[in-house]
């Protein structure tokens, strides 16, 4: 890893793009949140080989006068990263940990730096270029398909929508269309953050309509096809996550929305809350065993969510074929009545603020981008087991 200094050359640092490798890679450290424990509780970086730990801000005050800073974080891996807000506290209680022989860092610009990342990779074998955009802070994946001059965007984030105009003009493409999968609970959707910014129109399924969208866009039907660049955009209606949940196929790639993860499936309470949810998960259990689940078994499923417990595949994409999912999830292999008890079971909280992002989501609701970019801070909870 490498380590950069503070302005004043005292406490190492690491950006968040330091820190997502050493995560993803699966390296052993310790994260200390210096945050207050709702905080930290609600939200905080996590990973298969990270120990989380919370010790609040005020000890390490408390221990620059003791000179027992160490004694805060007991026998955890180094290297040790700190975290808070925005990076000031954490850096602090970085600079007393190193002082009393530790490794230890700081997150630069703390959780809203970590927030404002957003990591691109190609994914393999596919026509033209396609992107999957990977989130770290909530999960959150989002895609940019280039064909010849011409681009779309599927599923993408408010907060990066200039990222995506400007990877698209860099491979000599203008984006032609801004699609959301759904209408989505978890984050501010960039369909018209990106429609406004570019020539690109915003589209979303057309059952979008029946819960009240109140924005111009093109509605895509099932099995409607949108041209790009000499390629197709098909529309496949898969309704139980949302009535309108709607993936998008692309020769050899399934962009699924929250309809079916790597490690799960789809939650299915966000719309119609827990009294719907039963029948949501029928609908669901249908649109995975007589929609996605005929499509050949070397079509890949490029999700819009990822957990921890996810897998990378060969090129370092959250992706995973038809046939390995298949094989690996129980829930695709239930019958009707014990798929809907399992989804039902164990379903995390449901997304911070959600409803106020599905108002935002359908035009209801107007966000200037601070407030944007707060409300959908956290994890994204979208699937139906923890």
């Amino acid at each position: 890893m490498s380590v950069h200094s503070e302005s004043d050359g005292s406490v190492p640092s690491v950006s968040p793009a330091e820190l997502h490798e050493l995560v993803a890679g699966g390296e052993s450290l310790t994260v200390l949140d210096v945050r207050d424990r709702d905080e930290f509780e609600a939200w905080h970086v996590d990973g298969p080989a990270v120990t989380a730990r919370q010790v609040p801000h005020v000890k390490f005050i408390q221990a620059e006068v003791t000179g027992d800073a160490a004694d805060l974080v007991g026998d955890v891996p180094e290297p040790i990263v700190v975290v808070c807000g925005e990076g000031e506290a954490s850096a602090h209680a970085a600079g007393l940990l190193t002082d009393a022989g530790l490794d230890a860092r700081n997150l630069a610009g703390g959780m809203d730096a970590w927030a404002d990342l957003l990591v691109g990779r190609e994914i393999s074998d596919v026509p033209g270029t396609v992107i999957q955009y990977d989130r770290p802070s909530s999960g959150c994946l989002s895609y940019l398909v280039v064909s010849g001059d011409e681009a779309a965007v599927v599923d993408p984030l408010r907060a990066f929508a200039d990222r995506y105009i400007a990877d698209a003009t860099e491979r000599g493409a203008d984006i032609t269309y801004a699609i959301d999968t759904h209408v989505h609970a978890d984050h501010v959707s960039g369909i018209r953050a990106v429609a406004e910014a570019s020539d690109a129109e915003p589209v979303l399924p057309e059952l979008a309509r029946e819960r009240g969208l109140a924005f111009d866009a093109r509605p895509l039907a099932d099995r409607e096809t949108l041209d790009l660049g000499g390629e197709r955009l098909r529309a496949v209606h898969t309704p139980g996550h949302t009535s309108e949940m709607t993936a998008v196929e692309y020769d050899g790639l399934l962009f699924t929305g929250d309809g079916l993860f790597l490690e799960s499936v789809a939650r299915p309470d966000l719309e119609d809350g827990d009294e719907g949810a039963p029948d949501a998960a029928r609908r669901l259990y249908r649109s995975l065993q007589e929609t996605v689940l005929p499509f050949p078994d070397s079509v890949r499923v490029a999700p819009a969510h990822y957990s921890e417990a996810a897998d990378r595949a060969e090129d370092g994409t959250y992706t995973a074929s038809i046939g390995e999912l298949a094989a690996r999830l129980d829930a695709l292999d239930m019958r009707e009545d014990e798929f809907v008890e399992y989804v039902l079971a164990d379903m995390p909280p449901r997304p911070n603020n959600y409803e106020r992002i599905i108002e935002t989501n359908l035009g209801r609701e107007s966000l200037d981008d601070a407030e944007a970019f707060e409300i959908e801070l956290g994890p994204n909870n979208c699937a139906a087991t923890r």
